[in-house]
């Protein structure tokens, strides 16, 4: 609920400033993804086993810049519009965090997600075959489900209405705006990180399927059929999943010819 006032969207120089800035910020993002990849380089397939601490912090950077430029396209009507309330909104409202700190929150996360996904992806790295082409169909098969569950439906609804999600959530003051900025950046996750396991398993980040992963959470969160391309793509893991079960010779061509 709001306190004190309700904030008014107000559309300004600064909005657009904003708005301006954080599309350059994605866009350098883009032109260092799209340079690793046209390079060739790969974290998941040049990385030393054992793994060490600083091929974890390595892969986590590359994975955070990886990510911003993947979800902050689609997190930019909640940004600007967090923004624009905050300029059209008087007394507590004023007070909470500004949105270079707002956008930090989403960034932060995106980057520590890495965490998990190295891990996961070290530790399947250590199957043999055909234990790991299995592995990979299993998490398909579960990225598959799970982008039919009412939980994605429930994490896709927060990010497709940003005006709704911070009515009903807003809080005053810095503190209030940072845990607004948290929760909506823990749906924008939820919503998407079934996919970005997609891309580390199967792909291996390579910059096809970077892209196509992009279209896929864009697709999702700003069409307007976007529930129902999240389900269509669901049913599309599924039948990967099944495929790569029957055939796991399939998985060197999922992942450009590495199969490990």
């Amino acid at each position: 609920m709001v306190q004190n006032e309700d904030p008014v969207p107000v559309r300004d120089r600064v909005t657009g400033l904003t708005s301006g800035v954080l599309l350059l910020i994605a866009a350098a993002a883009w032109v260092s993804v799209v340079r690793s990849g046209l390079q060739g380089d790969d974290m998941m397939m040049t990385m030393p086993m054992p793994a060490t601490v600083a091929d974890a912090l390595a892969f986590v950077v590359s994975w955070g810049i990886m990510m911003t430029a993947m979800m902050l396209p689609s997190a930019l009507p909640m940004i600007s519009l967090y923004g624009a309330m905050q300029r059209g909104s008087a007394g507590a409202a004023r007070k909470g965090a500004p949105v270079a700190l707002f956008t930090a929150v989403y960034l932060l996360l995106w980057a520590a997600s890495g965490v998990p996904v190295y891990i996961a992806h070290t530790l399947l790295m250590t199957l043999a075959e055909p234990a790991f082409a299995y592995g990979i169909a299993l998490i398909l098969l579960a990225a598959g489900a799970f982008q039919l569950s009412p939980l994605k439906q429930m994490c896709l609804r927060g990010c497709r209405s940003p005006l709704g999600f911070l009515l009903g959530h807003w809080r005053a003051g810095r503190r209030g705006s940072l845990a607004l900025g948290w929760s909506h950046a823990v749906y924008c996750l939820g919503c998407c990180w079934a996919l970005m396991l997609v891309l580390v398993a199967a792909g291996a980040m390579g910059l096809p399927w970077v892209l196509l992963i992009t279209a896929v959470v864009a697709a999702e969160k700003l069409l307007p059929s976007g529930e129902w391309f999240a389900r269509a793509a669901g049913g599309a893991l599924l039948l990967l999943g099944v495929t790569v079960a029957l055939r796991p010779d399939l998985v060197m061509v999922l992942r450009g010819g590495h199969a490990m």
